[in-house]
């Protein structure tokens, strides 16, 4: 049986109007173990990339957190955003409007949660998801 991180990046519809692709991991599934080192992971791909480039990461957690109207759902631990663009193409004014994109990193009791939103660019899109795959680099440990 499979444990139930294993899955493959899944895309959905969020509010029934946004788009999204998420990759759920459980911290044995992964070598990196926090928030930071996931955006370090991230941040690392993203200046690698040829067309890429980074813009900002955002620590949504902190931010909401000193809100005094601010609201956390129960179980979220640490949420960072790192934005940036591929910018290959710039067809029209439009476009601007899904631009940047952002990755958000969340740690959960039981691990972490990638999301992203999907590009006009399918090649943008492959390229991310492969990054968000490449999390998943240790098996996990067998359950008694």
């Amino acid at each position: 049986m499979l444990a139930a991180g294993r899955g493959p990046v899944k895309q959905s519809l969020l509010l029934e109007k946004y788009p999204i692709f998420s990759l759920q991991l459980e911290r044995e599934e992964t070598s990196l173990q926090s928030v930071d080192a996931i955006c370090a992971y991230f941040r690392r791909r993203i200046e690698d990339h040829r067309c890429a480039v980074f813009i900002a990461e955002f620590d949504h957690y902190a931010h909401t957190r000193s809100l005094p109207e601010g609201q956390i759902g129960a179980g979220i631990r640490a949420a960072k955003n790192l934005v940036f663009s591929f910018g290959i193409t710039l067809p029209d004014p439009q476009v601007l409007a899904v631009r940047p994109s952002s990755i958000g990193v969340a740690e959960t009791e039981r691990g972490f949660f990638v999301t992203f939103m999907e590009a006009p660019m399918p090649i943008a899109n492959a390229v991310i998801e492969d990054w968000a795959k490449g999390l998943r680099d240790r098996e996990p440990q067998d359950r008694v």
